[in-house]
């Protein structure tokens, strides 16, 4: 651990939060947004749909497993920060190699302990995710100096992002066992567990990037198109809106989660708004319309698709039906086509660190591409 470097946390409305640094000494910039799961950090840090994210740790005390090579979500670490209260002071678990703050160091993410998260969280809870950056060591200034520096930073809406996350190239997840069917997955931040959970249903997966045109898609004749989750602001993807309004012309089957929900009501015709402080952790209620069932569901999202719970509404491909919605605060949870083979959800079903409740949601696809053979 960093020990005894000052280090602070800076929101643009001029809140000031001093601690000590975790993870690499320096200064990074983002939005500050805070998560209530209680484990799962590795994944978190690791899901792409935080890219710009200064992630913000409910849970009291974190790091107490460690870090291992089997639970990342990608590649990299993606968050632009991370703030905890309190960092474990060793790390304990059969399965770690290595502490979380050296893996913080490691990646060059720049991090903060030792402040008081709960109050952090009910000024994010109070006036929004806003602006901020860590500044640590050297990088440490006056107080003027580090608003100056949070509020001359870029803010989230019409924040374009899923670009620097998205592949270089198509790679292929074979099916478990016998194959059954093939699916394009438009990777806008994909998470490693999507691909995996699909492949357990006998699904082939290819993984395409974002650019991908519909022709390119039909080249592999896929028997689906999966949206995956990413980070930014839905109104940048204008491209991906269009590939969908061909897939639902094409009555592609097709299946969303989380950023791709946002894609696919965006080609239904709905806007998208940026919500005050978004959903983020392992512990949200979803009730689904049809059956008025209450899931508890992963999350990851500060936008959301305009609509009403239980809404139905005309698009150019016939009637839809706003499906699922947060018992929390109503928002849109779930869009259904009820004339094609297309639904979406906002939350993650394939979590790996969250609750399963929502895992049938893969085979509701595998469904679709049945009827539509």
């Amino acid at each position: 651990m960093t020990a005894h470097t000052p280090a602070a946390l800076v929101l643009e409305d001029g809140r000031i939060f001093r601690g000590e640094a975790y993870g690499k000494v320096g200064r990074t910039l983002g939005e500050v947004v805070f998560t209530t799961g209680m484990t799962g950090y590795q994944e978190t840090l690791t899901d792409p749909s935080y890219h710009r994210q200064i992630v913000v740790q409910t849970a009291p005390q974190i790091g107490n497993t460690g870090w291992n090579d089997e639970d990342d979500e990608s590649d990299k670490i993606w968050v632009a920060g991370y703030a905890v209260r309190e960092p474990a002071r060793r790390a304990s678990n059969w399965r770690s190699t290595r502490s979380l703050d050296d893996e913080l160091t490691e990646q060059g993410v720049v991090g903060i302990s030792g402040i008081d998260t709960r109050t952090l969280t009910r000024h994010v809870r109070e006036l929004g995710a806003m602006r901020g950056g860590i500044f640590s060591g050297p990088e440490l200034g006056s107080d003027e100096q580090m608003v100056a520096a949070v509020k001359d930073s870029s803010g989230m809406v019409g924040a374009s992002l899923a670009g620097d996350v998205t592949t270089g190239e198509t790679y292929v997840i074979p099916a478990e066992g016998q194959q059954r069917f093939r699916v394009a997955a438009l990777d806008m931040g994909i998470k490693a567990n999507t691909p995996r959970m699909m492949a357990q249903r006998g699904i082939e997966i290819h993984v395409m990037p974002l650019a991908s045109t519909m022709d390119e898609i039909l080249e592999i004749a896929p028997d689906g198109l999966f949206l995956s989750n990413g980070p930014g602001d839905p109104a940048t993807t204008d491209a991906q809106v269009e590939l969908t309004r061909q897939a639902l012309d094409r009555k592609l089957p097709l299946f969303g989660i989380c950023f791709g929900n946002q894609v696919l009501g965006r080609a239904l015709g709905r806007g998208t708004y940026k919500l005050q402080y978004g959903h983020r952790g392992i512990n949200i209620p979803v009730i689904d319309q049809e059956t008025g069932k209450v899931a508890i569901t992963a999350q990851n999202h500060g936008f959301a698709v305009e609509g009403e719970p239980g809404e139905e509404f005309d698009t150019d491909f016939g009637r839809a039906i706003v499906s699922h919605h947060c018992a929390n605060d109503g928002a849109v949870e779930g869009l259904r086509l009820l004339s094609g083979p297309a639904f979406s959800v906002q939350y993650h079903p394939e979590a790996a660190a969250g609750p399963h409740d929502a895992a049938p949601l893969f085979d509701k696809f595998v469904d679709l591409m049945s009827e539509a053979r």
